[in-house]
C-alpha cells in the first residue's frame, strides 16, 4: 500500500524521531510511505487559539498537499482529530494505530522491546478519534514488553495545547497527578501517541526526578531490541 506520511509540525520540529520511526515501522510491514515536503501546520493550534481564518487557510493547504494521495497517517491523534473536522480527506486520514489494526489488520509488528511500559491514553485518541483498546492490543504484542495498567489511566495530563498555557496551575496540578499515577506503575517508558502530551509529562517526570521516560507508541512498534 502507497501511504503518506503527515508528521504534523510538533513531531517534526521537536520529535522528528518518531517519523523515522513511523517509516521503518510501516515499511517493515511492506507498504510504500512518501513524505510530501510542502506539508506545514494543519491549523489545530490556530483554530484553538480561535484564529478561524487562518485555521481554515492551512486546513485548505493541508487538502492541497495530501489530497492525490488515497491513505494519509499521522502519530498525532489531535492533528487527526482536527484535519477530519476541517477538511474534506478526513476519512483518508488515520491515526497511526487506527491504521494498522482496522486498516492493515496487523497487531503483531513484529517489535521487541524488553522494559516495562506504562500507557498513557491522551484525551484527543480516548475521548476524540474513540481509539479504545487499539493501542494496548498493539503494545501487548511487542515481544519483551512488560505492559503495566496505568492508575486513573483516562484522566488527563494538563496539557490540552494552550491549556497548559492559560491556565498554568489547574495544567500543573493535572500533570502532578498524571506523575503519581506514572511513578506508582514502577515503569521506565510512559508511551502515548501524542508527543504533545508526552513533552507535557516528560517535562514533570524530569523535575521530579522519576526513573520513567516519555516515549511515543511508534517508536516501540518500530523497535527491534
Amino acid at each position: 500500500m502507497r501511504i503518506a506520511l503527515f508528521l504534523a509540525c510538533f513531531n517534526d520540529t521537536f520529535f522528528p524521531s518518531t517519523g523515522r520511526a513511523v517509516v521503518e515501522l510501516l515499511e517493515r510491514l511492506g507498504h510504500e510511505v512518501e513524505f510530501p515536503l510542502e506539508q506545514t501546520c494543519c491549523g489545530q493550534m490556530h483554530a484553538n487559539s480561535g484564529y478561524e481564518y487562518e485555521a481554515a487557510s492551512l486546513a485548505r493547504r493541508f487538502e492541497s498537499v495530501f489530497g492525490d494521495h488515497h491513505v494519509v497517517v499521522s502519530p498525532s491523534a489531535s492533528c487527526v482529530g482536527f484535519v477530519r473536522e476541517a477538511t474534506a480527506l478526513g476519512p483518508r486520514v488515520f491515526e497511526l494505530t487506527e491504521l494498522l489494526v482496522d486498516t492493515l489488520g496487523v497487531e503483531d509488528v513484529g517489535a521487541s522491546f524488553p522494559h516495562r511500559v506504562t500507557y498513557h491514553p491522551t484525551c484527543h485518541g480516548l475521548r476524540g478519534l474513540r481509539l479504545g483498546d487499539r493501542p494496548l492490543r498493539l503494545l501487548r504484542a511487542v515481544r519483551g514488553i512488560e505492559l503495566v495498567e496505568l492508575p486513573r489511566a483516562e484522566e488527563c495530563c494538563g496539557f490540552g495545547g494552550t491549556f497548559a498555557v492559560k491556565n498554568a496551575e489547574v495544567s500543573s496540578a493535572m500533570l502532578a497527578d498524571k506523575l503519581d499515577s506514572i511513578v506508582s506503575t514502577g515503569a521506565s517508558v510512559c508511551a502515548a501517541g501524542d508527543n504533545s502530551c508526552l513533552m507535557h509529562i516528560g517535562g514533570g517526570l524530569r523535575r521530579v526526578g522519576a526513573a520513567a521516560r516519555p516515549l511515543h507508541l511508534a517508536e516501540i512498534l518500530a523497535a527491534r531490541e
